[in-house]
Parts: structure tokens; C-alpha cells; sequence
């Protein structure tokens, strides 16, 4: 998995089709009370589907969330999510209600997965088998790329 570092901030990118959130921490000194006031996430991971092949993530697809995120000005930082705009994909947690959580999951979401909603509507299983069959090929096409560069050095 790459990484890339800016300033303070880490980002890790996972293999293909794995939904994950990005956390973002500024480092601090140690303190008897914790920094971090405010969980801020943006649902990236809610009715988007990215593939290598059919649906690359693009550097557009980002744009909202850089505009919300605010690096340096987190004090300007306004959810897009609401009661009235419950679509929204970026809010804000408090850490009284993180540590209400079971086992402090952070594995949150409160966007409604249209995928969950339509499965009378899903793909006939021979084009499901089919997306399965091509995932299955640009990964092995992306692990055969990784052994003949391991095999390079």
C-alpha cells in the first residue's frame, strides 16, 4: 500500500475495492487530555464505486472533499450533512460520542447504501460473474507487475 506523507498528514491508499476511510492527524505533543476534539469524515466510500478499468478514480472526484477539508484552517471546517441534508458526506464527530461508541468502532457511515436499498435491481449473475472475472484478471495482471519488478531487483 503507498504512502505518501505531507507535512503532518498521512494518507494511505488500499488495494482496489476495498472501502476504507482515511484518517488525518496533526502531530502534537503528548497530553493528559486528548487533542482531538473532533472526528471530522468524509464518506467517500457510500454509492461510489471505483474500478481500475471501467471507473479510475480521478483527481475530480476528490474536489469536494478538498474543499471541505481545510487543511491549516480546520476552525472554517462546516459539515455538508444534516437532518435536512442527510446526503451530505462531511460531517463532524465529538469524541463523547466516539467513546459512546462499541469498542470505539470508527468503522462509521450514515449515508444510505443504495446497493443494500436495490437489490431487486441487481445484475443478472452472469454479469456479476463476469465484473468478478475481471477484477480477478487486473489483479493478478497487477501482482504479476509486482513479481517481475521483485524479480528485477
Amino acid at each position: 500500500m503507498p504512502e505518501r506523507r505531507l507535512s503532518n498528514l498521512s494518507v494511505i491508499f488500499y488495494a482496489q475495492g476495498v472501502k476504507a476511510n482515511v484518517a488525518f492527524f496533526d502531530k502534537k505533543p503528548g497530553s493528559e487530555r486528548a487533542w482531538t476534539r473532533k472526528l471530522w469524515i468524509y464518506d467517500m466510500r457510500t454509492n461510489k464505486t471505483f474500478t481500475l478499468k471501467t471507473n479510475a478514480l480521478k483527481r475530480e472526484d476528490l474536489d469536494e472533499f478538498v474543499e471541505v477539508f481545510k487543511p491549516g484552517a480546520t476552525q472554517n471546517r462546516k459539515p455538508i450533512w444534516s437532518e435536512k441534508k442527510p446526503e451530505g458526506r462531511w460531517r463532524a464527530f465529538g469524541i463523547e460520542e466516539l467513546l459512546a461508541r462499541d469498542k470505539v468502532s470508527l468503522d462509521i457511515f450514515w449515508l444510505k447504501d443504495e446497493s443494500l436499498e436495490d437489490s431487486a435491481n441487481l445484475p443478472d449473475p452472469d454479469v456479476i460473474a463476469a465484473e468478478i472475472a475481471e477484477d480477478l484478471r487486473t489483479a493478478l495482471e497487477q501482482f504479476e507487475a509486482i513479481q517481475a519488478d521483485l524479480s528485477r531487483k
